[in-house]
This record gives C-alpha cells, structure tokens and sequence, in this order.
C-alpha cells in the first residue's frame, strides 16, 4: 500500500481471524480474544487503514503496555511517511496527524469516563474493555461518535477471577454480555469475533504449551482460548443458585453481622454484612469490600456498620494477629462511634468454613439481596484448594454468616 507521495505504509499481512473482524463492515465490533492472539497488531492494522482513508481514530486502554504495544505497530507502519514529515508525530500525546485535517491516530489510557475525555474520533477503538468503567462508553464514548455516525470497536480476554481484582467496572461480566447481545444482533449492526491464542500463527508452540501448564484449567480457558466463564466447575455456589434463592428486598432483620476479611498485602478488604430474618434465613445485604489503607477500611467497615445498624463486626485475625481489631478500635473512637467487635480465628481451610454457607443456599435458606456481581464472581469462581488470589469478600461472608448461626458473645469497645 502506498500514499500518494510514494512512500510506502508497511501494513502486516492478518491471520485469518484478524482479517474477519479488520473487513466487516459491521459499525460496532466486540472481539473476544485470548492472550497473545494477534488481537493489538489486528487492531492497529485497522487503525492504520483507517487514516488512510482519512479518519479520526482515538485507541484508548487502561494500561500503558498496551498503549505501547499499539503504538509501536502503528509507527512501524508508519514509518517511512512518518520519516519524510509527511505526517506529524508527538511521541508525549501518542499522537499521529495528517496536517491541516482531521484524520489522526491517537493512543491513550483510560480507565472511566473522566480519563477517556477532552477529544473526539470517528473510529473508537476500547481495548482491555473488560477492566474499563462502562461509563468510559455510557458517557463519553457513544456521544463522541454523534457528529460522523462513526464506528466503535470493544476488545477484550475474558477475565479471570485475579484480573478482576484490577477491573473498574461496576460489572466485571460486562464485556461478556456485550458479546452474548452482539452474537444474537440480526441487524448487521453488531458484529461478534472470537479467537483463542492458538489461532495466532506467529507465536511459538512450544511456548504456549510451556505457558498454559503453569495455569489452571479455569485461567486456560478464560486467557488462553478466550472462553467467558461466569462459573467454574467444582465451585461451592453456581449462578443458577444464586439466581433461585435471590430476593429483591431483605424483610424485617432480627440482627445483622458485618464480616471484615482483612487484606493480605496489595487486595482488598472484604467488607459484607448478612442479616439474620425473622424467618431464620441469612441474607446477604451488603458488599462494601474495597482495595484501601488500613484506616480507609476500617472506616469503611464502620460506615457499613450503621446502614442499617449492625449488631456486631467480625474479622479474622489470623493475619496480623490482634491488627483488625486495633484498627477498627482506633478507627471508632476516632469517629466517636461504639463497636461491638469479635475476632474469630481460621483454624480450618476456606472451603471447610465455607461450606455450611454454601449449603443454605442450597436450601433455599441463604438469599443475595439485590445484585452484588463482585462478590456473585467470588462465589461462583473460586475453587477449593485454588492458590490464586484470596476471596476476600466471600471470606467477609462467611464469617458474617457463621456469626449469624453459632455466634457467641462479643467483645464491646465504647
């Protein structure tokens, strides 16, 4: 391909599964790809594409790895044009410009709506949208494409329980029920891509297999042939429980327990509270886990404490030893507020705690209340014996909802 100056643009040739999504003539695409699967150089050959024809293309990704990785495939196929001047360049923007037009590419991070903002394109291109605030498309990116009518791009791998941690969105499953609506789409409006990283043929096979024994089934499945899913075998709780024993509203509580899972290193805090109903079922209220410092939890844990007023807080202190209750302690005297506080130990593994738990959903006795999709994910995806990242917010609703069956006395701090 050339320019009208004769320089030459050095496009790469797709594989297959890059080239059905870079010619459909859809005007909205969701592309489910697994790791190293072609899927960045696919999207920066259509970006290039894209400029030659004289478009505004604006990439946007939460992580500046990304950014990179875009950025150097689209200069490369750039660079002969870009060395004769023939294009501007800004290294700083991540900028490429036709002077005195409005077609240009340009790459940036963005993780929500107030980072995605200040310009506008004709050809959206959202990668690694499954970690993104969907209001970086709600409120900022849909109203961007208004002027020209133009074309959106989501890209995104299927997100494991770990990298959900990571994920800003309000729902970590959004991407994933973006592709379900684009694949039953009979317009022409949407169109749906899906391609493992088996499909690049660039890659090393040696090294995939290398790569994949070191991971779990569910984490193969979901980075490495791109499967989305919301359940894994052998999990305590499965959707399909959780969507039978939901409640829209909890009725009249006779008490409530707030569990606070402390975070171990760089995670979040667990932070749950379970009301116990009059008809001696648990029900699961509240989900205020975040990732914080220990003062900003503990405040946290508080604040979850008086909405509705909790009878309790528990948290384990085997982590830290006697830490948690210090923390919230100095926390509550520092606000002026009572709590009523019990410590419990973990003297058997997660799945032993948790299957009572487990089991009164299964009876129809346990009830998430509204929805609560991070802790839903924590339930239905976390496996016994998994080394992976600590449940926090299912450990927070296990100690809660034990609490609520075979509690004893608290501890009282005024």
């Amino acid at each position: 391909m050339t320019t009208a100056l004769r320089y030459e643009v050095h496009l790469r040739r797709p594989h297959a599964q890059q080239a059905a999504f870079i010619d459909s003539p859809a005007p909205r695409k969701i592309i489910r790809a697994g790791r190293r699967s072609g899927k960045t150089t696919g999207i920066a050959i259509l970006a290039v594409m894209a400029f030659l024809d004289r478009r505004r293309v604006l990439y946007a990704t939460p992580t500046q790895e990304q950014v990179d990785k875009f950025w150097h495939e689209v200069k490369e196929a750039l660079a002969e044009p870009l060395q004769a001047h023939i294009y501007y360049k800004n290294e700083t923007l991540h900028l490429i410009e036709r002077t005195g037009t409005d077609a240009r590419i340009r790459a940036k991070t963005a993780w929500n709506a107030d980072t995605l903002r200040g310009d506008y394109a004709d050809l959206l291109i959202m990668d690694e949208f499954q970690l993104m605030d969907e209001q970086a498309w709600e409120l900022v990116g849909a109203p961007m494409l208004l002027d020209n009518n133009g074309a959106a791009v989501f890209i995104y791998t299927p997100p494991s329980l770990a990298s959900r941690f990571a994920s800003k969105a309000r729902d970590p499953m959004h991407a994933a029920k973006w592709y379900k609506r684009a694949q039953a789409d009979t317009t022409g409006r949407w169109g749906a891509f899906h391609f493992s990283s088996h499909d690049n043929p660039h890659i090393s096979r040696d090294a995939l297999s290398e790569i994949t024994q070191d991971m779990t089934a569910l984490a193969y499945r979901q980075e490495i042939m791109a499967e989305d899913v919301d359940e894994a075998p052998g999990s305590l709780w499965t959707r399909a429980t959780l969507e039978r024993t939901r409640v829209a509203e909890a009725p009249e509580l006779v008490r409530v327990v707030v569990g606070v899972d402390p975070p171990g290193g760089a995670t979040e805090c667990g932070i749950v509270a379970v009301g116990k109903g009059r008809d001696g079922h648990a029900y699961i209220i509240r989900d205020d886990s975040l990732q914080a410092s220990p003062d900003l939890w503990a405040r946290a844990a508080l604040a979850s404490v008086a909405k509705p007023q909790a009878n309790v807080v528990v948290a384990e202190k085997n982590f830290g030893g006697d830490m948690v209750g210090h923390t919230l302690q100095t926390a509550a005297q520092a606000l002026g507020q009572a709590l009523y506080f019990k410590d419990v130990s973990a003297s058997r593994g997660k799945a032993v705690r948790a299957e009572p738990v487990a089991a009164l959903f299964e009876q129809g006795r346990g009830h998430i209340v509204g929805s609560q999709p991070r802790l839903e994910d924590e339930l239905c995806l976390w496996l016994p014996g998994s080394t992976g990242n600590s449940p926090n917010r299912m450990d927070a609703m296990v100690w809660a909802a034990t609490e609520l069956m075979l509690g004893a006395e608290a501890k009282i701090w005024v």
